[in-house]
């Protein structure tokens, strides 16, 4: 295995079908042309996906109009539990340009080989949590991979890397 085969694949190979949380079917395809921002996650999430999403919020905001022009996404890696209606009613306390996406297991499964993330159930509680790849993976507008935000990166770091995947 070479570092190439630990990078995101380009969009344009990737090959999942999911649904968005307005219920409207969703492929990658759509992404092209704008810069992309995607991070994997699940509505029951204790901590590290409402920070994440509240610091992508916050990114866009400090982006200002140039935010506009990206395509920005929440994978979820629940399909269990993260239907359609129950992402947007998550979403609806971050930023309206986060687009919630989720579908089959056996496409989720797809997107994260795709993304070189990774996801699991665990045990929890007498329920389940999900473990999952946490940082935000950053794509120019024509579908190459370009850097990642990770979860315990400095945060100063973030709007820079926004920027470059703007220009």
């Amino acid at each position: 295995m070479t570092g190439r085969d630990l990078l995101p694949i380009p969009i344009r190979d990737m090959s999942f079908s999911l649904t968005d949380h307005n219920g409207q079917p969703f492929a990658p395809s759509q992404w092209l042309g704008r810069p992309t921002m995607v991070f994997f996650g699940f509505t029951f999430c204790p901590d590290v996906c409402p920070t994440t999403l509240n610091d992508i919020s916050d990114w866009l905001a400090d982006l200002g109009p140039e935010a506009d022009r990206l395509n920005v996404a929440l994978i979820s890696v629940d399909p269990a539990r993260d239907t359609p209606a129950i992402l947007a009613e998550y979403l609806s306390n971050f930023d309206p340009r986060i687009v919630g996406l989720t579908g089959r297991l056996s496409e989720l499964e797809k997107a994260a080989a795709d993304f070189r993330a990774i996801f699991e159930k665990l045990p929890r509680d007498g329920g389940y949590t999900m473990n999952h790849t946490a940082g935000v993976f950053l794509f120019a507008a024509e579908g190459q991979f370009t850097s990642i935000i990770d979860f315990h990166e400095d945060r100063r770091f973030a709007i820079p890397k926004i920027r470059h995947i703007l220009t």
